[in-house]
């Protein structure tokens, strides 16, 4: 069972811990958090190279409980079951098109809640920005709410797949403008629609990396 929004007790006692090592530590400096509402359904996406994306990414709004989606591996009994849980996590196979999670990730949102994605699906191995899975377009088509893109920069340099540590690197987000339903539901519907979306939001978080390097 999914705790509610009122009850992230879990979530936001880690997200206090996790905001305070990276701003002691990574210098951590969120930017355009405001830009996601305090209410309401809404997709906040962003680039995926390193296990610190998804606390760099949810230490922004401090104002809003962010969910997120974890692969299934990740659920070993014990601890971790236990954390993922009370994190609010969505637990998602990447064997094969898990439309239990995509179910799941929908009904969050029907009760308004905040889902943070990576589109590209997994960390990518050298920080470079892949593009988006289709399955991502699917989602956002179907969810019909606004789309925050974000760039996390950083984190890669911290905590790249070959490192053993955490470095002290300077972490940013950028968030961007939302993406809005009436211009996802402009791509058109079906197949062709999802890539399409897939397409748009990397477009968006690609546009935000070249934003923070200017």
């Amino acid at each position: 069972m999914i705790p509610s929004e009122r009850k992230f007790y879990i979530f936001r006692f880690c997200r206090w811990w996790c905001w305070l090592f990276m701003k002691l530590y990574n210098r951590y400096e969120p930017i355009g958090a405001d830009v996601i509402p305090a209410e309401g359904a809404c997709i906040v996406v962003a680039n995926h190279v390193s296990f610190m994306d998804p606390p760099a990414l949810g230490c922004g709004p401090m104002h809003r409980a962010m969910r997120f989606m974890a692969r299934s591996t990740l659920y070993k009994e014990g601890f971790a079951d236990w954390l993922f849980t009370n994190l609010a996590t969505i637990p998602l196979s990447r064997d094969k098109g898990d439309l239990t999670a995509m179910r799941k990730a929908l009904l969050v949102l029907k009760e308004g809640g905040c889902l943070g994605l990576f589109p590209e699906g997994t960390r990518t191995p050298d920080g470079t920005l892949q593009p988006a899975k289709s399955g991502i377009g699917f989602l956002i088509a179907k969810a019909g709410v606004p789309v925050i893109p974000a760039y996390i920069d950083g984190t890669f340099a911290a905590l790249s797949r070959q490192s053993r540590f955490i470095k002290p690197v300077k972490i940013r987000v950028k968030y961007g403008r939302p993406i809005t339903p009436a211009e996802i539901a402009a791509l058109g519907q079906g197949r062709d629609c999802y890539e399409k979306a897939a397409k748009l939001v990397t477009e968006k978080i690609a546009a935000l990396r070249d934003e923070l390097r200017k």
